[in-house]
């Protein structure tokens, strides 16, 4: 089973570095890491250039904003399963690949995920919160449940037969198309009870309050679009993440 990793970066030459590594040091050896770079200015390319390898498949020009970009990989990603890493972020063990791998090859599902870590961006050992998701149940998007998206691995029949990104979603893509794959295409999800990335906090749907705001009114648009709720689910969905801060990374002492 071949796996893609789909990275879309565009001036991140302080963690594209590390990002890279952590793909490269997974022991699964069935693996493309797939870079798209929205036309990175700061150096980031000519760092890329200088990792280049035989497992990295690199492209860059302009396009029209991350999910845009992230498309823009899976379309040429050419693995039976495909996930992310973004520019921010770290595998949590140099074996996150190959559970992924385990998972999918011994079980009839459609994709897996597990749980998160939120870490300092300028110390990625100190966890900031904790996202324990837990088993996978339809009445719990009602209730604003979703996958940690960077944790989300699928089989490349699930983009092709319900579509990929939204771009019509500047900030909520992810929870759209979680939204559609799971309500609509009825997907089948297994659980990884593991931390399966650490993500830098500062992401870019909260660098500010406008965008915080926009952001909450594409979720509420996604929600009803799918069918799974309103104003309820979308409070629901915004206050699950105060527990987030109380839980303990369990591979941390």
């Amino acid at each position: 089973m071949k796996l893609s990793v789909v990275t879309a970066v565009y001036n991140r030459r302080a963690t594209i570095e590390a990002a890279v590594e952590s793909v490269r040091r997974q022991t699964y050896g069935d693996i493309e890491h797939i870079v798209q770079d929205g036309g990175s200015d700061d150096g980031t390319l000519d760092l890329l250039q200088s990792l280049s390898g035989p497992d990295m498949r690199l492209e860059t020009g302009r396009d029209g904003g991350i999910y845009d970009a992230i498309n823009r990989g899976i379309a040429r990603a050419t693995g039976d399963v495909i996930g992310l890493m973004h520019s921010d972020d770290l595998f949590g063990s140099e074996t996150v690949l190959a559970d992924v791998a385990a998972v999918m090859t011994k079980q009839n599902v459609d994709g897996v995920y597990g749980d998160l870590v939120y870490v300092s961006a300028t110390d990625p050992s100190r966890v900031i919160r904790m996202w324990s998701s837990g088993d996978y149940h339809p009445d719990k998007l009602r209730r604003g449940w979703m996958p940690p998206h960077p944790t989300l691995y699928l089989r490349r029949e699930v983009f092709e037969r319900w579509g990929m990104y939204d771009t019509d979603f500047r900030i909520a893509a992810d929870y759209e198309a979680m939204l559609r794959w799971l309500v609509k295409g009825q997907i089948r999800l297994a659980y990884i009870p593991k931390v399966m990335v650490r993500m830098r906090v500062g992401g870019e749907s909260n660098r500010s309050l406008g965008r915080i705001i926009r952001k909450s009114s594409e979720d509420y648009r996604a929600i009803r679009r799918h069918g799974v709720g309103g104003i309820g689910t979308l409070a629901a969905k915004n206050f699950s993440k105060i527990g987030q801060f109380m839980k303990r990374d369990p591979s941390t002492p």
